[in-house]
């Protein structure tokens, strides 16, 4: 049997049996074809049912290989790899053609986007001039408290609206923040972030200690999506950056740490990340600024017209 039958099967059994849209049973039709293309020119025969049938990992793994020398990204391979597993699940059960070589291949791993930081100046405008947006004294006082929080300690929107009033530690104390898995760690707070704090607790309606630190204005714990919506009103109206997010924020506060001379490991406790992996993001970041500068100011990266 041809490949160009089994393919042919394979899109008729999408379409079918499995009832996939028709943009999906195009998308793997143009997986497949490319698959057993590269398959002929590997071994060098046409891929018929015995040939995929003795595939190797090693085969499979050239395949990727050669995807991305290409260009082909991460992601759009682990796509390609998921319709070929497809593929031969078709072949097993249509044809009784079993290969133990696809269960050795690892899926290719999509990058982490770079996390996006504010330049100062826009994370210091956030913070002191954030009440702008509203005429309401509370809320004016209480979206400044919550942006400190969020740029000068680093602590994701959820950990602050987690918050109570009797979370907050006395003069000079840190505060035990709770993050991802339930795991706690302690953040020192700049004077700017207690002052803020304090200004907003002069005007908080209800300072009992298991009262939300940060309310809506139903009275209830503030939302998220509040606070995002609030943030994107003010970046539209001031001209601040697209990315300008509370999580921006957070990355603000490793990022202009970093570039202040911090290190990893300290960078990592303040953040809450398990591994120092997550946070060695933020030197990526700086790798690809210092290039820029680079590509930007260096006379041997300039290019000569003429």
């Amino acid at each position: 049997m041809t490949d160009q039958t089994l393919s042919g099967e394979f899109l008729a059994w999408l379409s079918g049996e499995r009832r996939m849209a028709a943009k999906t049973v195009e998308t793997y039709g143009r997986d497949i074809l490319a698959f057993l293309a590269f398959c002929r020119e590997h071994i060098g025969a046409e891929p018929d049912a015995a040939a995929l049938g003795g595939l190797r990992a090693a085969d499979i793994r050239a395949w990727l290989a050669a995807d991305a020398a290409a260009g082909t990204g991460n992601a759009t391979r682990a796509r390609k790899l998921s319709a070929v597993r497809t593929f031969y699940r078709f072949l097993q059960k249509r044809h009784g053609i079993e290969t133990t070589s696809l269960a050795l291949v690892g899926r290719p791993r999509a990058k982490r986007p770079l996390p996006r930081a504010l330049n100062p100046r826009d994370a210091t405008q956030i913070v002191q001039a954030i009440g702008e947006a509203t005429d309401m004294a509370q809320a004016q006082a209480r979206d400044e408290a919550l942006m400190c929080l969020l740029y000068g300690a680093g602590l994701r929107i959820n950990e602050a609206l987690s918050l109570n009033v009797g979370d907050l530690p006395a003069a000079d104390d840190a505060l035990r923040v709770t993050g991802k898995g339930n795991k706690q760690r302690i953040v020192p707070l700049l004077p700017v972030i207690r002052a803020a704090l304090a200004a907003w607790l002069r005007l908080h309606p209800n300072r009992a200690p298991e009262s939300p630190l940060f309310l809506g204005v139903q009275g209830k714990r503030l939302n998220a999506g509040v606070v995002q919506k609030t943030l994107r009103d003010f970046r539209r109206l001031n001209g601040l950056p697209e990315h300008t997010t509370p999580h921006a924020l957070r990355h603000s506060f490793a990022t202009h740490l970093l570039e202040g001379g911090a290190d990893l490991r300290s960078i990592q406790e303040l953040l809450g990340h398990a591994s120092l992996s997550t946070t060695q993001r933020y030197t990526d970041v700086e790798t690809v600024r210092l290039m820029e500068v680079w590509q930007k100011a260096h006379p041997r990266a300039v290019r000569r017209e003429g």
